[in-house]
């Protein structure tokens, strides 16, 4: 798991531009931090020395282009922490590296430091804003710091290591909401110790407050029923944890007047369910399975991290919406295919009435003239060309049937309508086959992997809508 930050490191006011640069580098080349610069990793430059060199080129810069700076933007930082326990320094520096090589194009010489001081491992990237040839300087764009988030997922899923679905900055340092899960709340941690104490079935209510006092659960009974840990300060009452944990529903389930499986699915469908990020990343983790070694003989890890960027990006997180979108856009092709279809065929029609029309038109005259000829055969065999023109015309004119004849002005209208039309179908036609090649790409590898799970998921439903 890693979050990205793309920051653009500014000249401070009173200080020159080699102090400020100089104040960023050091810092991220501290050796308390890099454990003595081990893990400190550079691109055409010289950690040693790369102050020098980002402002030598920032010096060419302005020779060769005759530009001076026009922001007080010196340098680029990307800061990448990783969840905790989940990288070693070496393979966060590695990944850091690739990140700033593949968001750079390897056009600007950049340092990747990582820091180990903090529970949670860290890379401060620093890439100068002045290109490797002294020509260009590097411009923020709209959307930069979602484009480093995209590779930096990518990257992370390459190396087996999870992500976060959509991570928010808060107020808190960056690196303490990293993969932070929201901590388990006392009214939940009492759910589950209700449902792992109902699930090895009691023998009555008063066994069931007994297998409460061994969870460690004090107990205050009245009006309403309570619990309270050592880590709570005051009583939390069953009513307030649903109305599937009601003291009435408890006894119902410990006296078999009702199912605790239902009372269990109860619970599942009020939670929020788990996306397919979760279930993909988990699969992978674990890195066995029929499903997975399906998938593995085909694809690899590269193919996925893709899949899970697409579904990231079009929050595509259920597998259900997912296939609904699937099938609506492969809907949405075959249409167009049709209309395409439909005014190719029509186009094809009034190009062969219109060339009937003129071939009627310029051989009326030879067949006037073969019929005063009484159909003479030595006639018919000296302009026969023209004769089989006017006789095929004349048969398809008869297949319109009775319909008004339309002049070649009226075709020609109505072609170029259609070849209009067709143009602008044709547009959409190639931007929703992209767009279904895309999504029919991550749902087969989705499929693929997860399949026996996702089967497994379809028949559940099936049982539950009986």
């Amino acid at each position: 798991m890693a979050t990205t930050r793309l920051i653009s490191m500014h000249q401070n006011k009173g200080k020159s531009t080699a102090k400020c640069l100089a104040d960023r580098i050091d810092y991220a080349l501290n050796p308390d931090k890099t454990n003595d610069c081990e893990y400190v990793s550079s691109y055409e430059c010289d950690p040693k020395t790369v102050l020098g060199e980002f402002l030598l080129s920032k010096r060419i810069y302005s020779d060769i282009t005759g530009r001076m700076q026009a922001n007080d933007v010196i340098a680029y930082q990307i800061r990448q922490s990783f969840k905790p326990g989940e990288v070693t320094p070496e393979l966060a520096n590695k990944i850091g590296y690739d990140l700033a090589l593949k968001f750079t194009k390897g056009n600007h010489g950049f340092i990747v430091a990582t820091h180990i001081d903090k529970a949670h491992i860290h890379n401060h990237i620093i890439y100068n804003s002045t290109s490797l040839d002294c020509t260009k300087k590097f411009r923020d764009f709209l959307g930069s710091g979602k484009a480093v988030r995209k590779i930096s997922d990518r990257l992370c899923l390459e190396n087996g290591l999870s992500i976060i679905e959509n991570p928010k900055r808060g107020k808190s340092h960056y690196g303490k909401w990293l993969g932070n899960k929201k901590p388990i709340t006392h009214s939940e941690k009492l759910r589950n110790t209700i449902d792992e104490i109902l699930s090895k079935k009691p023998s009555d209510f008063d066994d069931f407050l007994l297998q409460m006092e061994q969870a460690g659960y004090s107990i205050k009974q009245g009006k309403y029923l309570a619990f309270k840990n050592n880590d709570q300060k005051k009583f939390i009452r069953l009513r307030s944890l649903g109305e599937v944990y009601t003291e009435e529903e408890i006894r119902a389930v410990i006296n078999e007047k009702k199912p605790f499986a239902n009372r269990k699915r109860a619970t599942v469908k009020s939670q929020s369910p788990v996306n397919l990020l979760v279930d993909i990343q988990a699969k992978l983790q674990a890195g066995k399975g029929a499903g997975y070694e399906r998938w593995a003989k085909i694809f690899n890890l590269k193919q996925m991290a893709q899949t899970m960027n697409y579904l990231t990006e079009n929050n595509l997180l259920e597998y259900e919406d997912l296939e609904k979108k699937a099938q609506t856009i492969t809907d949405n092709f075959n249409q167009l295919s049709i209309q395409i279809k439909e005014a190719e065929n029509r186009m094809t029609e009034i190009g062969n009435l219109k060339t009937h029309i003129i071939n009627y038109s310029k051989t009326r005259d030879t067949y006037t003239a073969y019929r005063k000829a009484g159909y003479s055969k030595k006639f018919y065999e000296e302009h026969t060309a023209d004769l089989l023109l006017h006789k095929a015309a004349k048969a398809a004119f008869d297949e319109i049937e009775g319909k008004k004849l339309p002049t070649v002005k009226a075709l020609q209208t109505e072609y170029s309508v259609l070849l209009s039309e067709k143009k602008k179908t044709y547009a959409k036609y190639h931007s929703i086959k992209k767009e279904m090649k895309n999504i029919l790409t991550a749902k087969a590898n989705v499929d693929r992997l997860l399949g026996e799970d996702i089967s497994e998921k379809e028949k559940e439903k099936h049982k539950e809508q009986r």
